[in-house]
């Protein structure tokens, strides 16, 4: 009864202060791969390429799909990870990938780990740096990266998450202490900077928050499209807001962009192309079977509306912890 009590209070929290899901969204794309059954992350490669992952039940494994939504290319890096949820830039041709799923909030430490991304199929053998809280274990979604390619993970509790920044200098040899930053959003999902390093977005399942950076203070939110069990955001090199979820054949889908500059107090931008300043990153088009990885270092939602995604909440929440 409790969890039901705290879902009614959450989805109020996240559906009653945001709009409706705006006209301005824009499907770019289906996954063709039913491969991709659990996209928990989302991260703009270039060119329209984008890397995902899906989250716990799989061997460890990125996808890079282009804008077609074909995949067309996979990187293996790990056989059997714990629970893998978030992935981050890490500069031209590879992401973070963060096995930072806690569920229960157990474990002693979680795992990030930087692999080669791009066209063709690769199997990576990369350094996996271990990480520890300062405060004891947390469940985290989130794994994040600013411009300067220092990486962040927000947690995902009920109460509130925080946001908590990786060593600079990691040892691989761990463990690696975080360092805690700021809070976040009550059940954060995903999360991602923005490329002027200004601003910070955190998503949930209904809506997302953007904050000032460093500050970490709250500029304004908006609500995510409806999908299945959307988890995944990410920001595009020219500062579209592309989201997707879990589900088999899930669609990606650019945040109205008129929608984020009402959020951040902007112009809107003149392009409607999500790509449009992107290059392709030359080593994309490499078709290693191996590779040493980082060794080198619109109005209120309705109160029957909130009553419906109260309750759906509770399941959902029960079902993911």
């Amino acid at each position: 009864m409790k969890a039901l009590v705290a879902a009614v209070a959450l989805g109020l929290v996240l559906t009653s202060s945001v709009p409706a899901h705006a006209a301005g969204d824009d499907v770019l794309f289906t996954f063709s791969d039913p491969e991709i059954s659990e996209a928990s992350a989302l991260t703009p490669l270039g060119s329209g390429l984008y890397a995902t992952t899906n989250d716990s039940g799989d061997s460890g494994r990125v996808f890079t799909v282009d804008s077609r939504g074909d995949t067309v290319g996979v990187t293996h890096w790990a056989a059997d990870p714990v629970d893998v949820e978030g992935l981050a830039p890490a500069g031209r041709s590879h992401v973070w990938v963060g096995d930072i799923g806690d569920n229960n909030s157990v474990w002693d430490s979680i795992r990030i780990a930087k692999v080669r991304v791009g066209r063709g199929e690769r199997t990576v053998s990369p350094t996996v740096y271990e990480l520890v809280y300062p405060d004891g274990p947390h469940n985290a979604e989130s794994l994040l990266a600013d411009p300067e390619g220092r990486v962040y993970v927000a947690t995902k509790d009920w109460g509130g998450g925080s946001l908590y920044a990786v060593p600079k200098h990691l040892d691989p040899d761990g463990p690696n202490r975080l360092k805690e930053i700021a809070p976040v959003i009550p059940m954060a999902t995903d999360g991602a900077f923005f490329p002027d390093g200004k601003h910070v977005v955190v998503r949930g399942y209904y809506s997302a928050t953007i904050y000032d950076w460093p500050s970490m203070d709250r500029v304004g939110s908006f609500r995510t499209p409806d999908q299945e069990q959307g988890e995944a955001i990410g920001v595009t090199r020219s500062g579209e807001v592309v989201v997707t979820s879990e589900g088999i054949r899930a669609e990606v889908i650019r945040v109205d962009p008129g929608l984020i500059s009402d959020v951040l107090g902007e112009d809107p931008p003149p392009s409607p192309d999500p790509h449009a300043d992107e290059t392709d990153p030359k080593a994309d088009d490499s078709t290693d079977s191996t590779d040493g990885g980082d060794s080198d270092t619109g109005g209120a939602v309705g109160p029957a509306a909130l009553v419906i995604l109260a309750v759906a909440a509770y399941f959902l929440f029960r079902k993911r912890t």
